[in-house]
């Protein structure tokens, strides 16, 4: 069966957070899938820096089918639009007890995941500049982090996109696969171990 992944976007998401994302997950032979969350069920967001993105769905109309995890990129009034709606929260709450993973990017960890206590035990990172917003025991200042108890994988901001989707993607499909992937970016050194393997 074909591992798949939601990502949320709405009105003022970060553009770069959720197209490397997404690039990279289907570079992986993942499925991923687009869906908006906005109140009228537009599927053309306007995106942190005025790129309009045409999603493939509303979230409303994939909300009850099953992904083996759920992205939620940042930009500040796109967490915003998901912090306000019940139904990214349900979503998100629903999959953490499937045991899925919930994977957030930098405002959203702060302004979602926390601000909702999604993740009592979870330990998190964020954009820098947010981690007020994280209890000081939770906060983990590196720019990928995955919590194997829960199921949590953040990260900082639009740079570490490519740290969190490889992460991502070695949760999903293996190491193997992260690595191929790498391979194809012409990544800098230090933002990833995978080429030196």
């Amino acid at each position: 069966m074909t591992t798949s992944v939601l990502i949320c976007i709405a009105h003022g998401s970060e553009e770069i957070e959720f197209t490397i994302t997404a690039d990279l997950l289907v570079r992986a032979g993942i499925n991923v899938t687009l869906a908006s969350v906005t109140e009228d069920g537009s599927l053309t967001i306007t995106a942190s820096r005025g790129l309009k993105i045409i999603a493939d769905t509303p979230l409303i109309q994939v909300a009850d089918e099953p992904f083996d995890a759920i992205v939620l990129p940042g930009g500040m009034t796109g967490a915003e639009t998901f912090r306000d709606s019940p139904l990214v929260v349900e979503k998100v709450r629903r999959m953490h007890l499937d045991g899925k993973i919930v994977a957030a990017i930098c405002a959203a960890p702060a302004l979602v995941i926390e601000y909702h206590q999604l993740f009592p035990l979870g330990n998190m990172t964020c954009f820098p500049s947010m981690k007020d917003k994280i209890p000081a025991h939770k906060w983990v200042d590196r720019r990928v982090y995955f919590d194997e108890r829960v199921n949590l994988l953040t990260s900082q901001g639009p740079a570490t996109s490519f740290d969190f989707a490889l992460k991502l993607i070695e949760l999903l499909v293996g190491r193997k696969t992260a690595a191929q992937v790498a391979s194809q970016l012409v990544l800098p050194n230090g933002i990833n171990d995978y080429l030196e393997d």
